[in-house]
């Protein structure tokens, strides 16, 4: 069974800062992509970052630049800077898994940007 860990989210004003940290827990897992995604009110998922199993990273336009996703193994982080009211969101860890093969979740965490 595979569980994806989540923490680090929360309300920071305008221009703050965060870091999320998402860790896979499991027996012999074998991860080939790791990232993370976001779901505003009223809105689709929508990709915000992820980073292959050799460190290839790929960044949503809006966050290019802010966030900056980092790779540990089977643990991934997404640091958050300069943030914006647009950034509101509950962020979703993802890993692609190749052993066990599947697509996995994490139980989302909420980011609140307001003064």
């Amino acid at each position: 069974q595979v569980q994806l860990v989540e923490s680090g989210g929360g309300l920071v004003q305008p221009g703050g800062s965060l870091t999320l940290s998402c860790a896979a827990e499991g027996s012999s897992l074998g991860i080939n992509t790791m990232g993370w995604y976001r779901q505003a009110p009223g809105k689709q998922r929508e990709l915000v970052a992820r980073i292959t199993s050799n460190g290839n990273t790929n960044y949503a336009d809006s966050v290019k630049g802010r966030f900056t996703i980092s790779r540990d193994n089977v643990k991934v982080a997404l640091r958050m800077n300069s943030l914006k009211p647009e950034d509101t969101a509950v962020y979703y860890c993802n890993a692609q898994l190749f052993r066990p093969r599947g697509d996995y979740w994490g139980q989302g965490t909420q980011v609140t940007v307001s003064s």
